[in-house]
């Protein structure tokens, strides 16, 4: 019984940059602007947030700065391709090398160095529960905060009128022109916003999962939050939910090596990617749904003067 607690605070722990940064993503694509650059944001974010971590020793601004280092790199990628038109399958890989050279170059001093000690975030009084208390209520605040914004973003979008105004734009940008909203900034908006959630959720892997340093650390994260977006739908709740299966099967690879399953460790390896394709696989056997649900101009180029 300990050890599928352990194994299911493992799992949230592993799931919640995957939330974080799907949840960033979501919110670019509800506005219209496809952003393959998750992976290179993810990386600046991750060593924006360990350097300042390691230098201030407070990782509360480092999480800040993980998430200004993310905005940066997001707002350039926008400017890109909302004002400029460029094509954003290719400005968005471009981005992402971008990111990962970036930090592999900034970040060769900090290979080897350790953080100092976390302090102790679990919820006193309820940590102590059998099985929830290890399970549930011994995680990073961040964890649980990325549960409430999942929430409060779901509603946003459902129930506000900023919320209707991003989806708006994403599904018909013309006719939310037409009725006066300033598109591309609100698309530039919607790209800043979650390019800094990409930003945390590489903090977050470099201060609190890992944590360390190391080049190219993120290792797919941004590919798989991308891929996350269309596995929920483009709706917040599924996306968490999606994000923890997928911090499952890592873990679970990880605890079945633990328990010297006969399994060869590249193949284990594989798991969570392998996850990631399958799903994607099903979930292309029906394109008439995933148009149904995705915003109509995801990926179209906006021109105010047409």
């Amino acid at each position: 019984m300990n050890e599928i607690a352990l194994l299911v605070a493992a799992t949230l722990s592993s799931g919640t940059p995957l939330a974080i940064a799907g949840l960033g993503l979501l919110v670019n694509e509800r506005a219209g602007v496809l952003n393959l650059g998750a992976e290179g944001m993810m990386l600046v974010g991750a060593l924006a947030g360990y350097a300042v971590t390691f230098h201030t020793g407070n990782e509360w601004i480092g999480f800040a700065a993980g998430a200004g280092a993310g905005a940066i790199l997001a707002a350039f990628f926008g400017w890109l391709v909302i004002w400029l038109h460029t094509n954003q399958y290719a400005t968005g890989l471009a981005v992402s090398l971008f990111g990962g050279g970036l930090s592999a170059y900034l970040g060769a001093g900090y290979v080897g160095q350790k953080l100092g000690e976390h302090p102790d975030l679990s919820i006193p009084g309820l940590r102590d529960v059998p099985f929830l208390g290890p399970a549930a209520f011994d995680q990073h605040l961040l964890a649980y905060l990325t549960i409430l914004g999942t929430v409060a973003l779901a509603w946003m979008l459902q129930r506000t009128r900023a919320g209707l105004v991003l989806r708006a734009v994403g599904e018909n940008p013309e006719s939310a022109h037409a009725l006066g909203y300033p598109v591309r900034r609100i698309r530039l908006l919607a790209v800043v916003v979650g390019g800094a959630l990409c930003g945390i959720a590489g903090a977050y892997l470099s201060v609190v999962y890992a944590p360390l340093w190391v080049e190219g650390m993120v290792a797919g994260r941004g590919w798989i939050a991308l891929a996350l977006t269309v596995f929920a739908t483009w709706r917040p709740v599924r996306l968490l939910l999606g994000a923890y299966l997928f911090g499952g099967v890592t873990m679970l690879q990880l605890h079945l090596q633990a328990r010297g399953v006969q399994v060869p460790l590249q193949f284990m390896s594989m798991l969570p990617y392998l996850a990631t394709i399958v799903v994607l696989v099903l979930i292309s056997r029906n394109p008439a749904w995933i148009r149904l649900n995705m915003p109509a101009s995801l990926g179209k180029p906006f021109y105010p003067g047409s």
